[in-house]
């Protein structure tokens, strides 16, 4: 009888030997469906953790799930932070080897065409884990601005419009080095020979690439407007860019630029003072900013919005032939009804 009783604490132990085994390296504890991604905020503990995967529906029985979590040298304080993507089957062992490795989810960080550095901080942290004032501060700190190489005034031009692929958990600092390597990436040795050539430096293509994306979206006519502006630095011409005295007085989302905007004394307005702003007026598309690498060879120094709605313009290259374009914009313009 006793060799019986031994005998079946033998074959229990078996089974649960066998059941545990079975948990740990088969046994599925994330629930079928679409795959599911866990946000680890950073500085988050071992039950906070548990938490968020409880909150989307995985359960692992802590018995089993706990000792294992230590034996793998995942649990620890704080966790490690992250997005991870768990599929549907996933054991214990799938599980913690996802969690701990740092195979981190990444997300897609999309920089279009913001205007200011406090405008790209916002739109990073809608994408990454820190707080948007995280990133403010980060982007005003005149001391860190100054160590990267750049000025208050230039900081805008690091940003090259794209979708990065990046980790959520991403700091401000770590989002800035980022782009400090996407910027050099894209300032390749040909581009800043062509920038060298217009006699500018990457950084005033870039607030220049702002002005002609400003004035133009129509991606075809920025090549010539890109021209226009060049001919007339080189000419020793103002650029009388409407634009830029719209930034100047923050009159954004206004129809018409007026006299009180054109006269407005600020270091922006290329009204009032010769040759480029200090910096940029907004993150060109990077079509505009190829567009100066690569303008079109003319003599035109005026443009005129041709007033049809369609958001073309006409060029001149003398100021009868301007006064011309001039007469056809206000004739287009009452022909609509707006004048």
């Amino acid at each position: 009888m006793f060799k019986k009783l031994i005998f079946l604490l033998f074959l229990l132990g078996i089974a649960a030997a066998g059941y545990a085994y079975y948990t740990v390296m088969v046994a599925p504890v994330v629930p079928d469906g679409e795959p599911i991604v866990v946000t680890i905020p950073t500085g988050a503990n071992y039950e906070q953790v548990m938490d968020s995967l409880a909150a989307h529906g995985v359960s692992p029985n802590r018995a089993i799930f706990d000792p294992l979590a230590e034996r793998m040298a995942w649990k620890r304080d704080p966790m490690r932070s992250g997005r991870y993507q768990l599929t549907a089957g996933d054991s214990y062992t799938d599980l913690i080897r996802k969690l701990r490795s740092g195979s981190r989810e990444t997300v897609k960080v999309i920089l279009t065409v913001e205007r200011e550095p406090e405008n790209v901080a916002a739109k990073a942290a809608r994408f990454l884990e820190g707080d948007s004032l995280d990133f403010v501060r980060v982007l005003q700190d005149e001391a860190y601005i100054e160590s990267i190489g750049y000025t208050k005034e230039t900081l805008q031009t690091l940003f090259i419009p794209n979708t990065y692929d990046m980790y959520w958990d991403a700091t401000p600092k770590g989002f800035v080095e980022r782009m400090i390597k996407e910027h050099d990436r894209y300032w390749n040795k040909e581009r800043r020979d062509k920038a060298k050539a217009q006699g500018l430096s990457p950084a005033e293509v870039y607030t220049l690439a702002s002005i002609v994306h400003s004035e133009s979206l129509a991606r075809k006519e920025q090549p010539r407007i890109a021209g226009l502006y060049l001919n007339r630095l080189k000419q020793g011409i103002m650029l009388q860019s409407d634009p830029t005295a719209v930034f100047a007085t923050r009159a954004f989302g206004i129809t018409r630029v007026l006299n009180e905007h054109i006269q407005t004394q600020h270091p922006y307005n290329t009204y009032t003072n010769y040759g480029l702003p200090p910096g940029p007026i907004a993150m060109p598309e990077i079509s505009a900013i190829e567009a100066v690498l690569n303008p079109e060879e003319h003599d035109y120094v005026y443009m005129c919005a041709k007033g049809d709605n369609s958001g073309l313009h006409n060029f001149a290259k003398t100021l009868a032939g301007h006064g011309r374009n001039i007469a056809v914009y206000v004739a287009n313009l009452k022909a609509r009804g707006l004048r």
